[in-house]
């Protein structure tokens, strides 16, 4: 390969691994965006390297996705799991380790399209060494989730200074929903040119398998009333507030619930102290019988879950897109959310699924009764689930638009593509 005669682009996910298994600590809906955004832009032609730290010695530097897409994990500081929000001490590290990637390949890359504020921070440093384009996805806002938090982090006001200056420099910022944009424009800066493109989805991995099929899978019984949650362990993903309302619709007489509380986690680090936690009030609300925790779910076995829950719940405190939603929305399952932030825009009330008020433990419960005591309700909701997600949500249909997005920055882009697509 050489810089003259095919395009070059750099996805950053410092902290979030493209290669790694999804419901790991740190790892969620940023994997899997970056990972499914490089695979589908490489399908179209781009060359595409995902920078991300490497956090074990024993992952491999390179892992190679396709002929144009791999994921390289550069060493900036201790192969091994750190914190987000101890990670920004690396950054720098982080940046002269890609340098000297780049240098050792021999071409330039023409734009960088970073994920998370810390990955901002090292795109805004590379610009001030090399002639870069930079886009920018924020995954979450910092100005807003520090709201919800009772305690501030050391780290909050670097962060929130970050997060402006690369609203206000980048060539482009990609908001994943208009609720996102919204707050950027409130919160952070007027400044920024904004673009809106959803996050998306794997159709067809979505669809591969109907109820009766899953339920059979996974030992389910037909009458059995399937509550769905997917996610990491995180208190601002509001479980609590899921196994509070569950335990409401057990004390009224619903019988026959299954709750399923699906994420990794990892003994003695944060998710797997808020999964103890969890654990700890299902049994104190007598549902530990109805409860169970299956761990992560990767492969084959996590569309099985969403094809025989009966609702898929996302009760986060916050959640700029939610992509648990439109996995589960893809599956023919509707949708009982939080109405906070991205969720607003991907679950249309009374059309694909319920909004309830965040922290709400009782309305939560009256909207998983609804659909759970109406078969018809819930038959109805989750095909026009699919249908909206089939219109919006398709990574392919992603990828199309940060294609254009990125041909519009870099003009010459467009006859490069078509040369090495030939």
């Amino acid at each position: 390969m050489n810089s003259t005669s095919k395009k070059h682009i750099a996805l950053i996910s410092v902290h979030g691994d493209p290669a790694i298994e999804i419901g790991k600590e740190e790892a969620g809906g940023q994997n899997v965006y970056v990972r499914q955004v490089g695979e589908a832009l490489a399908a179209q032609g781009w060359y595409v390297d995902m920078f991300t730290r490497k956090a074990n010695a024993q992952h491999s530097q390179i892992v190679e996705h396709s002929p144009r897409c791999r994921t390289i994990r550069l060493t900036a500081g201790p192969e091994t799991f750190i914190p987000r929000q101890d990670i920004f001490g690396y950054c720098n590290e982080f940046l002269e380790e890609l340098l000297k990637f780049q240098a050792q390949a021999g071409w330039q890359y023409s734009l960088v399209h970073t994920n998370y504020w810390l990955s901002a921070w090292v795109g805004m440093a590379w610009q001030k060494r090399q002639s870069i384009k930079q886009v920018h996805t924020y995954h979450s806002l910092g100005a807003v989730k520090y709201k919800s938090v009772a305690t501030i982090p050391m780290i909050a006001g670097t962060r929130l200074g970050v997060e402006r200056a690369v609203l206000e420099k980048a060539s482009r910022i990609v908001a994943t929903s208009p609720q996102e944009k919204d707050h950027m424009r409130s919160l952070i800066s007027s400044k920024g040119n904004i673009d809106i493109i959803p996050c998306g989805t794997n159709l067809h991995r979505f669809s591969s398998i109907d109820q009766y099929e899953a339920r059979q899978q996974l030992g389910f019984g037909t009458e059995d009333k399937v509550i769905l949650y997917v996610g990491r362990f995180d208190q601002r993903k509001g479980i609590e507030t899921l196994v509070r309302a569950v335990s409401q619709s057990k004390l009224r007489g619903n019988t026959n619930l299954k709750l399923i509380i699906a994420g990794g986690y990892r003994a003695g680090q944060s998710d797997g102290v808020e999964k103890d936690r969890i654990e700890r009030l299902v049994g104190e609300l007598g549902i530990e019988d109805i409860t169970s925790f299956p761990g992560s779910l990767t492969g084959d076995i996590l569309p099985a879950y969403y094809a025989a829950a009966d609702v898929c719940v996302v009760p986060s405190y916050y959640e700029p897109f939610g992509l648990v939603a439109i996995e589960a929305m893809a599956s023919g399952t509707p949708v009982v959310a939080s109405k906070v932030g991205g969720l607003q825009y991907t679950v249309l009330p009374e059309e694909t699924g319920l909004l309830v008020p965040p922290k709400n433990e009782f309305a939560l419960a009256a909207a998983i009764d609804s659909i759970l005591s109406n078969p018809e309700l819930r038959n109805k909701l989750g095909f026009r689930a699919r249908a909206r997600v089939e219109n919006k949500f398709s990574w392919q249909r992603v990828a199309y638009r940060l294609n254009n997005l990125y041909t519009d920055l870099l003009p010459e882009s467009a006859k490069v593509l078509e040369q090495a697509s030939a």
